[in-house]
């Protein structure tokens, strides 16, 4: 068996969490089909192999604008239930043990599907994979970032009567033009009613992005973050802090983030001390689930067991799980390295 035999043997069987997966970005294009059919709307798409060529992106606004047109299929809570039931059942080939998932409520009560429909399909999916696969989960409610802090204020209101389901807030689309200060009220709301606190910083925007999320955000976690590199004090400051980026490989090569999978930075996280995760972000359109991910840099980046066997283990470090459910994981994580070797 060859080194790439072994390590994705060992890469199949790693127990592992997802903590940076949005939900309408694993709508696959078959699904999508269904969905269309089933709802009666007409999509600018003959065939599945006609949405595949659509997914060739040159940065992130032209993703973002085939991934809104997606998500016009989704109008029912069957819908949602479908979507995430579909991504759950593709997250337990990966041997995700526990997932940490977002979803995008504007980008449904926008065009008239209600914040509950969207939530009430997605949570009953969570709640069946749970009970199917032992899958656990907590629920990160986004604001999209091209839009008003008045509009995120609006959906935090929206989302009261839902808050003992949602674990936390997210910011997430357009990045370059709307940085993490733009949202600094509603972040300082959410977080009194007792929220965790993620924002996407520092994938196509400047470090000073991460800084304000640090700072004036006053987040829990780093979503993305690959651009903190550029800056010494920064790396510093988040390796002190022991935050957690969530990296996406696959997403940061299709968006052209990074311009070779080579040069996926999450080797140099580890080597620089940041607890670094390896997820999927949109599987659908960036060609992988979060095992893909992990190949992917694996023989890009000559990972070792021991570097993969990290990675693994700061996904259930950066979780919002309890610190004994933490714990366990962990164990579980470091008996399955040990026993393979």
């Amino acid at each position: 068996m060859t080194q790439t035999d072994t390590r994705t043997e060992f890469i199949a069987r790693l127990p592992k969490a997802e903590l940076h997966l949005h939900i309408e970005g694993s709508l696959e294009p078959e699904l999508m089909f269904e969905l269309a059919q089933r709802n009666g709307v007409n999509i600018p798409f003959a065939s599945v192999e006609e949405v595949r060529a659509a997914y060739d992106f040159s940065n992130l606004q032209d993703f973002l604008d085939i991934y809104y047109q997606g998500m016009g299929v989704l109008l029912k809570e069957e819908d949602f239930f479908d979507l995430t039931m579909a991504y759950l059942e593709r997250a337990n080939m990966d041997n995700v043990r526990h997932v940490e998932i977002f979803f995008d409520p504007q980008g449904h009560t926008e065009r008239g599907v209600s914040f509950d429909t969207a939530i009430g399909g997605i949570l009953r999916a969570l709640d069946a994979g749970e009970e199917r696969f032992g899958i656990t989960y907590r629920l990160i409610m986004c604001f999209l970032r091209h839009l008003s802090e008045e509009a995120a204020f609006e959906t935090l209101a929206e989302a009261e009567k839902w808050l003992d389901r949602i674990e936390g807030v997210g910011l997430d689309s357009s990045e370059v033009g709307h940085p993490p200060s733009k949202f600094a009220r509603v972040y300082a709301a959410a977080r009194e009613k007792g929220l965790k606190l993620v924002a996407h910083a520092g994938e196509e925007g400047p470090p000073e992005y991460v800084w304000e999320a640090l700072d004036l955000l006053k987040i829990d976690r780093i979503d993305h973050g690959n651009r903190a590199l550029e800056d010494g004090a920064l790396v510093e400051r988040i390796a002190a802090d022991g935050q957690t980026l969530t990296v996406c490989p696959l997403s940061n090569l299709k968006l052209c983030v990074i311009d070779r999978i080579e040069h996926s930075p999450v080797k140099r996280m580890l080597e620089l001390g940041i607890r670094a995760t390896v997820n999927s972000d949109d599987p659908a359109y960036f060609g992988g689930y979060v095992n893909a991910n992990f190949n992917a840099i694996a023989s890009a980046l000559d990972l070792s067991v021991a570097e993969l066997t990290q990675l693994a283990a700061n996904s259930f470090s950066g979780s919002f799980l309890s610190d004994a459910d933490k714990a366990a994981h962990i164990a579980k994580v470091s008996a399955f390295a040990r026993d393979y070797q």
